[in-house]
């Protein structure tokens, strides 16, 4: 008999676009004194599939992963059991010092599921450039995945 985790793991497109449609990610950093600290945070994806984010650069998150720069990084929906469907994503976290590119991130994190013209653009980058003097990026690089989408059991449990 096939293992049930199995039943319920995404695949590698599945996994994708699931990531792709979500808003918010729960980043996860380790604490100095041994607990988690998790936060919600609106991220953006690059092509090489590693994860976005910024933040204020003295912000407690960054002081964890400047010390350790391990990452869970979570995304989960599902209101009832068999709707239930997540990832969680472990990985090492870079912090991005640079402001132009602090700027990009900004701009893909809040352009994001949006087709926007250049002009529309071009403001966008305008307006986040003050708060990006203040900011760090967090991207955070993927090491493994887990996955679960518990609407493949068909109201099996």
């Amino acid at each position: 008999m096939p293992s049930r985790r199995s039943l319920i793991e995404m695949d590698d497109a599945q996994r994708t676009e699931y990531i792709n449609s979500a808003q918010t990610l729960i980043i996860v950093s380790n604490g100095k004194n041994g607990f988690p600290h998790p936060m919600p945070m609106w991220f953006g994806v690059d092509a090489d599939e590693s994860l976005l984010c910024t933040t204020f650069g003295k912000s407690q998150k960054v002081l964890n992963w400047r010390r350790d720069p391990k990452a869970s990084l979570l995304i989960e929906s599902g209101t009832q059991y068999s709707e239930l469907r997540g990832v969680v994503i472990y990985a090492q976290t870079v912090i991005i010092d640079d402001s132009e590119s602090v700027v990009e991130a900004l701009v893909k994190i809040n352009s994001r599921g949006r087709e926007l013209t250049d002009e529309q653009l071009a403001k966008l980058r305008e307006s986040v450039q003050g708060t990006a003097r203040k900011r760090v990026g967090l991207r955070f690089v993927p090491e493994r995945y887990i996955t679960w989408d518990h609407r493949k059991l068909g109201g099996r449990y």
